[in-house]
């Protein structure tokens, strides 16, 4: 394993044994929805799932 995934292996450790991981994701969930990018996502999304002609 390189040196960078053993760092974001230990890092990710920790955050999930501090719980930390949890909080930021709800945080990060939070902030996308506020600021519209989620609705802006789905819109996108739907779009795009049009049948080819």
């Amino acid at each position: 394993m390189s040196k960078e995934l053993q760092m974001r292996a230990a890092i990710n450790q920790k955050l999930i044994e501090m719980g930390e991981r949890e909080r930021l994701k709800e945080l990060l969930r939070a902030k996308l929805i506020e600021c519209g990018w989620r609705d802006q996502l789905k819109a996108h999304c739907k779009g795009k799932n049009r049948p080819f002609k």
